[in-house]
């Protein structure tokens, strides 16, 4: 039986992130994301203006006048969000860990691909691929998805996205839209990592989604201060009374962050900022209508 504060949350994030994609998403998701093909509708008599290679030329011979094949696109896609679940998700300083944002960020997303009839799977990944949620369609496999993200327990504490992504590539063979949700702290973003990426973004739709803390970037004012690797459990202790320290803190993680984003965007991947202090919706559907905007002026 799930505690009664847990079952709350799962709640109150379905019913915030299906408004949501009956509201400000609508329609942005399906215009972003298209099938990965075409497939056979019918036949009917030529129009002029019809293109010539359309033209069926057995039905036309058969019926003594042209012919044209129509075909609609494959609409149903497979959507698959790869979870970091590693034990610096538990870190916040704002109202939502960065591990719950993650989770409305996932829920947002797969009720997207749910309203649009595509399948959605998860992979639940800190050092080791914990968990494999096969793609699947409905809204009770939605709530599903959302409850394992609440209640899941991971068994180990650190991160390895590129076996995460490698193991995307033995369960789904054929094209999805996969969408990695990490903070992508220095040590995770190994060279290995980046030539996994290259080779999944040939095959599949990648997108990463890189979360992030105020707290993160900032040391308080004053004072010793324990700064802890939540992977490692290790400690390193700064003086943060001195202005210097706490500037050249904020600029190394800016860097450190810059250097991570380059990496992945050099992989030809695109990369999502969302910080814990902005509403998960507002970034995505930032996102959404840049692609959208994007792929409007590649057509022209």
């Amino acid at each position: 039986m799930l505690p009664p504060e847990i079952i709350k949350k799962i709640k109150k994030i379905h019913i915030k992130s299906g408004r949501l994609v009956n509201t400000m998403m609508a329609g942005q998701y399906k215009s972003v994301f298209r099938g990965s093909g075409i497939e056979f509708e019918e036949v009917r008599e030529y129009s002029p203006g019809d293109e010539v290679k359309s033209i069926d030329w057995k039905v036309t011979a058969r019926l003594g006048q042209p012919y044209v094949k129509r075909y609609k696109e494959e609409r149903e896609l497979v959507m698959m969000l790869l979870i970091d679940m590693s034990a610096s998700g538990q870190f916040g300083t704002q109202e939502n860990l960065k591990i719950e944002s993650a989770a409305e960020i996932a829920s947002i997303l797969a009720f997207n691909a749910i309203r649009n009839n595509d399948r959605v799977g998860a992979i639940l990944f800190t050092s080791e691929v914990e968990k494999y949620i096969p793609p699947r369609k409905g809204a009770s496999h939605v709530w599903r998805v959302i409850k394992e993200f609440f209640t899941f327990t991971p068994k180990y504490r650190g991160t390895d996205i590129e076996a995460a992504i490698h193991y995307l590539g033995q369960v789904c063979r054929k094209r999805t839209v996969s969408f990695v949700i990490s903070d992508f702290l220095p040590g995770v973003f190994a060279q290995d990592y980046a030539r996994q990426l290259k080779i999944a973004a040939k095959k599949h739709e990648m997108i990463t989604i890189m979360l992030a803390d105020p707290g993160e970037f900032t040391l308080p004012d004053g004072g010793l201060c324990a700064i802890e690797d939540f992977e490692t459990g290790e400690l390193l202790f700064v003086d943060a009374s001195d202005k210097k320290t706490r500037e050249s803190f904020t600029q190394l993680k800016e860097r450190e962050r810059q250097t991570t984003l380059e990496t992945i965007q050099n992989c030809g991947v695109d990369v999502v900022l969302i910080n814990t202090v902005e509403p998960a919706a507002d970034a995505l559907t930032r996102y959404f209508r840049f692609r959208d905007i994007s792929r409007s002026r590649a057509v022209k």
